[in-house]
């Protein structure tokens, strides 16, 4: 999972971004190690229909829609012949549709349709970018069906992948998404994904800009993963709970409780 490519991104984007070079040289390695990129669409169609996978399958995927994916991730890419999947928050993208509030200088929609044509699948990432599980049943619904009818009104064709912003989702959030017409969706969990997870929580692993050359290889070949994201993973549960607790307030105060 790759967020912001690029030289000097901004501070807001910086931690979960990654140099020009690191991405090239984390690609060669992917190239070098024999692995085979497929979209998340394919990897959920194999799964779901019992179809044969490639001998060493891998996902790369972008999220946000930052400008750098166009101007350094994809010629390296094109290089490898690596498909991706990039995963968009319509409402942060310049054109039309912009509503403010992006962390970093976006893709603009012509640049979105050269990665479309060189390969990468296009997914759902929200309109807005909120933590989905904190919104109440009208926000999550415009979130999720207006960004599909964006890339849809942009490209020709809706989406039919999604990604969870900030990777947070809870039962309501994939009943949602499913019903809102994706077939798949990621989660982060900092893990390979796995067919038991299920097509609406399929996990991935961050590359960030302290991921470096080695640790990168260990990752891609599914080695020490839990050491190496072990405080991630304590975060997250205490995240866990505390957005639970936030969710039962908000439900006590909506039944008056």
């Amino acid at each position: 999972m790759y967020h912001a490519v690029g030289h000097e991104p901004a501070s807001a984007t910086r931690r979960l971004s990654v140099s020009p070079e690191a991405f090239a040289a984390q690609m060669a390695v992917v190239a070098d190690r024999g692995f085979t990129a497929l979209t998340t669409a394919e990897l959920a169609q194999a799964w779901r229909t019992g179809g044969v996978l490639p001998a060493r399958p891998v996902l790369i995927t972008f999220d946000d829609g930052y400008e750098g994916v166009h101007r350094h991730a994809l010629p390296v890419l094109a290089k490898h012949g690596f498909p991706s999947t990039l995963f968009v928050s319509t409402g942060w993208l310049r054109g039309a549709h912009d509503e403010g509030g992006a962390p970093d200088t976006m893709l603009d929609w012509d640049q979105v349709r050269e990665l479309a044509a060189g390969g990468t699948e296009i997914g759902g990432h929200t309109h807005t970018h909120p933590q989905l599980d904190q919104v109440d049943e009208r926000r999550l619904w415009y979130e999720s069906l207006r960004c599909k009818e964006v890339v849809r009104e942009e490209l020709g064709r809706a989406p039919v992948s999604f990604a969870y912003p900030y990777g947070y989702s809870d039962r309501r959030v994939r009943r949602t998404v499913r019903a809102a017409g994706y077939a798949q969706a990621l989660a982060v969990g900092n893990a390979t994904a796995r067919r038991r997870q299920g097509p609406y929580a399929l996990e991935r692993l961050t590359v960030r800009r302290s991921t470096g050359i080695e640790e990168f290889e260990r990752l891609v070949e599914g080695r020490a993963i839990g050491r190496t994201f072990a405080a991630d993973r304590v975060l997250t549960k205490g995240y866990a709970m505390v957005r639970r607790a936030r969710g039962a307030l908000r439900a006590a105060g909506r039944y008056g409780l």
